[in-house]
């Protein structure tokens, strides 16, 4: 680089940042050709086993939603546009735009350079790889869920394609601001979202735009990416530096986790910090509360997930009900898959009873081996908070649909309560994880190749893979009973599982259990 190009990249700031960001992209620790191929290797035997028959199954069954006319059209696109721009708001807060390298942000904050110039420019570039791959997975979703793509002459086949880019275009915008605006802001944002939704999906269905409402639904978009976009960049300049670089230094610790094999790791950094409320965690006169209101305090103390168990609990048990007693296999099939994954998520948000266990198991005593008691201290909460928002949700679900057509009350119990069973079980294999076994880098040959790292990604989310596939095989029982089994014994491996997690088996951990 001789000294003319020096001078000309200093003088401007957005080239002296793609100077900077090209050097440091070139560095000698960066991805090698090999680690890109093994990247891709995985991608393609994970999109070959896993990808491929899904795709292949439901292009080859009927639709398994219906839009005949755009009226019906209009409600699901403002439905989906609401969901991903909520979805982008809260991976914003965690996970934002312009959250870079902390080698790189320190570099950058070191140079006289404003942080418009540098942000700006790195976020510019990121929203638009985000924006297209937004594009790419809403039409992907469109195409394998809906009938849209099923007639081609349609006159709601480019109206869907134009919602598609109105999502494709607002969703970086609410990713931006997710990270840039305070939680106030997002919530009032979040609210207001819904609130335009809910009237655009009013108005479309109408008589009065004449078949024109996903037209409508893109200019809302166009309009909204437009406004938010030039307000959340104007919002750049004043980001505090000390908490992005936390946060970078967050993120980049979080992502060596994932690369190296301890995915639940990196999402345990992530967890937010329990507050307040530490005085009633005991009486007026010393003592401790009893087992249920410990875990109460202790839950409530971290709101944002005490929130969203409440939220995930009662919905996930709506859709589980839904989904054993709908006569519809194909509906009944995707709610009851939706209703687990649901309920599965809220239980790991009600506490952190989980880990307490955990940590007895696991952990040396301190003050000596003192086990009467463990199971009531750590699962009592937990299994509460899980079954009654779920019983209850599930109790009104039946009551309003009432007569049940898919079968009689008591399979629909058998099968709700094994679910539940099944979850709990899959939530204690989850949450006694340590580290990654060894013995799981072996490679593992077959016609395929060696599928060693599909072993690694199953075991990464095995909770998750052990409520699918036992919905699944519950799904495929013929009788309730069969299946409430069947889930029961699931259940059971999953929690042997997760005590040899923890070093322990099964007879001396229930000769410890009776001390007192």
């Amino acid at each position: 680089m001789t000294t003319d190009s020096i001078t000309a990249v200093e003088a401007d700031p957005r080239d002296r940042v793609h100077a900077v960001r090209h050097r440091y992209a070139h560095r000698g620790d960066r991805a090698t050709v090999q680690d890109w191929a093994y990247t891709v290797y995985l991608s393609v035997i994970l999109g070959a086993v896993y990808v491929a028959p899904v795709v292949y199954l439901v292009r080859t069954t009927e639709a398994l939603v219906s839009l005949p006319s755009a009226g019906a059209a209009t409600p699901v696109a403002c439905l989906v546009a609401a969901a991903v721009f909520w979805g982008a708001q809260l991976t914003g807060r965690f996970w934002g735009p312009l959250v870079l390298k902390p080698f790189l942000l320190h570099v950058f904050m070191s140079t006289d350079l404003s942080p418009t110039h540098y942000l700006g420019t790195i976020a510019r570039r990121r929203l638009g790889y985000a924006g297209l791959g937004t594009l790419l997975a809403v039409c992907t979703a469109t195409f394998l869920a809906t009938d849209l793509f099923d007639r081609p002459g349609s006159a709601l086949l480019p109206q869907s394609l134009a919602v598609a880019v109105g999502v494709g275009a607002v969703a970086p915008v609410a990713w931006l601001w997710g990270q840039v605006r305070t939680v106030r802001e997002n919530v009032l944002l979040a609210a207001a979202v819904a609130v335009v939704a809910a009237a655009t999906a009013l108005l479309g269905r109408s008589a009065l735009l004449g078949g024109s409402g996903p037209w409508l639904v893109t200019g809302v978009l166009a309009a909204a990416a437009a406004l938010l976009g030039r307000s959340a960049f104007r919002s750049v300049r004043t980001v505090d530096l000390a908490r992005l670089a936390r946060e970078s230094a967050r993120a980049a610790e979080a992502q060596t986790f994932a690369w190296t094999g301890t995915l639940h790791h990196a999402l345990d950094l992530y967890r937010p910090q329990p507050r307040g409320l530490t005085s009633a965690l005991t009486r007026p006169d010393g003592r401790l509360r009893g087992h249920l209101a410990q875990g109460a305090v202790r839950a409530v103390r971290t709101r944002g997930r005490a929130l969203a168990a409440a939220v995930f609990l009662p919905a996930g048990g709506a859709l589980l009900t839904l989904g054993v007693a709908e006569p519809d296999a194909r509906l009944a099939t995707l709610s009851w898959m939706t209703g687990a994954v649901g309920v599965y998520l809220g239980s790991g948000w009600t506490g952190e009873s989980w880990r307490g266990l955990r940590d007895e198991l696991t952990l040396a005593p301190l003050l000596g081996e003192w086990w009467g008691g463990l199971l009531a201290r750590t699962l009592a909460w937990p299994v509460v908070a899980v079954v009654v928002p779920v019983g209850l949700a599930s109790a009104v679900t039946v009551l309003a649909r009432w007569p049940l057509q898919g079968g009689g009350p008591s399979d629909a119990v058998l099968l709700t309560a094994g679910s539940v069973v099944l979850v709990l079980g899959a939530r204690f294999l989850r949450e006694m994880k340590m580290n990654l076994p060894v013995e799981l880098l072996l490679p593992l040959i077959t016609p395929l190749g060696d599928l060693s790292a599909v072993r690694v990604f199953v075991w990464q989310f095995d909770g998750l893979v052990v409520v699918l596939a036992g919905v699944l095989v519950m799904n495929g029982m013929p009788s309730a009973s069969g299946a409430a089994l069947i889930a029961l014994g699931a259940a059971a491996c999953c929690v042997w599982a997760g005590l040899r997690r923890t070093g322990w088996s099964l007879r001396p951990l229930v000769a410890r259990l009776g001390r007192v």
